[in-house]
């Protein structure tokens, strides 16, 4: 088994609750399908798998530890957190919170990783305690100590919000019923060839007010931006470059709830 499947079967071992018993964890058929469909296509240090590890890990944490204490766990030095009035650092903000009796739980279901592995994008479903449903973004960066932490953390409910799922008809006592298959995304941009640069990505059209900011990758393979309109709607967007054209690998849009 390699590292990188080592560490999110770890992972998920651990979140789920489903290695018991002494001894190294063995990961189930299933939790190994997880893992092999965020590891395809993964050149290099370029591993989505990382990400999911490091996904799965806070929200485990949240649980834990509590919501509050593992966002600054994770959270990288200048943070930002997307608000209802735009993005703001996180650190000064998190030193006045207490921990909420539950935690929100979340689930990563895209990853979008630069070439060199540096930077990636994850994006996913969220359940607030009270059973509101929502999604979130997250901008994963590795830090000096070869660790991921957040730079960038967005998160909100669907508007409206869905209707509660049907429950299973005709189920009989001793049936197995399957609820949710996990299914994670991993796009990886194409490394650039040597002496031949990447080209830039598609020009941003800022808005009136400029409330926008746009971040390339060290290597240039990934551009993610945050944008906060004027009816209070956050966009992010995550474009890599992929055989020679950039693609849109993660497109979010959060609308203001009234609240």
């Amino acid at each position: 088994m390699t590292r990188a499947r080592l560490l999110l079967a770890a992972a998920l071992c651990a979140s789920l609750a489903a290695c018991a018993g002494g001894g190294a964890p063995k990961p189930t058929k299933r939790q190994l399908a997880i893992i092999d469909r965020a590891l395809t296509g993964a050149p290099g240090a370029a591993q989505p798998s990382t990400i999911v590890a490091a996904e799965i890990a806070f929200a485990r944490d949240a649980q834990e530890l509590g919501q509050w204490t593992a966002f600054a766990k994770y959270a990288a030095p200048g943070a930002m957190l997307h608000g209802s009035k735009g993005p703001f650092p996180i650190a000064p903000w998190l030193a006045t919170q207490s921990n909420p009796p539950q935690a929100v739980q979340w689930k990563a279901r895209t990853v979008v990783i630069s070439c060199d592995g540096e930077v990636a994008v994850s994006q996913g479903r969220l359940r607030e305690p009270d059973g509101t449903v929502g999604n979130f973004v997250t901008v994963w960066e590795r830090q000096p100590d070869g660790e991921y932490r957040y730079v960038f953390d967005v998160g909100g409910p669907d508007v409206p919000q869905p209707p509660p799922p049907k429950p299973p008809v005709d189920v009989q006592p001793g049936d197995i019923v399957v609820t949710e298959i996990d299914a994670i995304q991993g796009l990886v941009a194409t490394c650039p060839r040597p002496g031949a640069p990447v080209p830039p990505p598609p020009a941003i059209s800022l808005g009136e007010d400029g409330k926008t900011e746009a971040h390339l990758s060290r290597d240039t393979t990934l551009r993610w931006r945050w944008e906060h309109r004027a009816d209070g709607t956050r966009y992010i967007l995550a474009e890599y470059f992929y055989q020679g054209r950039w693609l849109t690998g993660i497109e979010q849009s959060l609308v203001p709830t009234g609240d």
